[in-house]
């Protein structure tokens, strides 16, 4: 890419949270937190861009001051909500009922543990409840309800997700047939080596990025976006300026434009400074 893409103006910067914009004890450090402020000061618009539902993100956008106000906004659910950070949806793409039955199938089929996410809940099928839905509860500070795929049938499912230990999402995924067979509807992306997620078809990062940008009136040249894993190459391909943190997948390091440094070396922050507040 040429010298001359890093001279456009950046009027908006998405994010992604967990081993991004967080460190590992997924904490927002003091110079992360410093220099977004300096963006909003700026007139940057500084969009949380993540697979996490709207109340994992909330603490986060109170501390960066970016809560509850008409002209600043977060990406939710890996690209299924996109909103103001004080309420006004944008654009929501549910992944739908049929689908769900279908992946929850799959993952008998498959021997996965599995759980779809509502707005406000997350819900399983399996009185075994896997250890990495747990710990999705407690991230994002959700509720883990037991229900059978016909009690969910007047749920409203946001996003659904595959989660088990790497190894085992490895080997589901190696015969791909089944997950090929639910294409036409599903949008899948592996977005950290425990979790592989299902989206409505033609949402990610990217299309609801692309969906942000209409809305400000602006073209993908002038956003940048930085991210780490699999559930972020869409947006990193999209944006003018690709940022992969050094901790990144080795395929978003293809796409990016630039590395910087990892997560717990405030590579988010050293990001901005040199391509957006320049």
């Amino acid at each position: 890419m040429s010298k001359g893409v890093f001279d456009i103006k950046i009027k908006a910067i998405a994010i992604d949270i967990d081993d991004t914009l967080v460190n590992s004890g997924k904490k927002l450090t003091a110079s992360v937190k410093l220099v977004i402020q300096k963006a909003k000061a700026a007139g940057i618009k500084v969009v949380l861009c993540t697979g996490r539902p709207l109340s994992g993100v909330l603490p986060l956008l109170e501390q960066l001051q970016l809560d509850g106000q008409k002209d600043q906004y977060v990406v939710s659910f890996g690209g299924s909500l996109v909103q103001t950070t004080d309420g006004t949806i944008i654009s929501s793409v549910p992944l739908g009922y049929e689908a769900y039955v279908d992946l929850e199938y799959l993952a008998r089929k498959k021997g996965l543990h599995f759980h779809a996410i509502s707005k406000d809940r997350i819900y399983t099928a399996d009185r075994d409840i896997g250890e990495y839905t747990i710990y999705e509860s407690s991230l994002v500070s959700l509720n883990v309800s037991y229900r059978t795929p016909a009690e969910m049938r007047d749920v409203k499912i946001v996003k659904a997700m595959f989660i088990d230990p790497p190894e085992i999402i490895e080997a589901a995924l190696k015969d791909y047939t089944a997950f090929a067979e639910l294409e036409d509807r599903v949008t899948f992306t592996r977005s950290t080596p425990f979790y592989y997620e299902a989206n409505a078809k033609g949402v990610s990062k990217g299309s609801a990025l692309k969906r942000l940008c209409e809305e400000l009136q602006i073209t993908s040249e002038n956003l940048m976006a930085i991210g780490d894993g699999g559930n972020d190459l869409s947006m990193i391909k999209f944006a003018g300026i690709g940022v992969a943190m050094g901790n990144a997948i080795p395929e978003l390091k293809k796409s990016a434009q630039v590395v910087t440094e990892d997560n717990n070396h405030d590579g988010v922050a050293r990001a901005i400074e040199k391509y957006a507040l320049k």
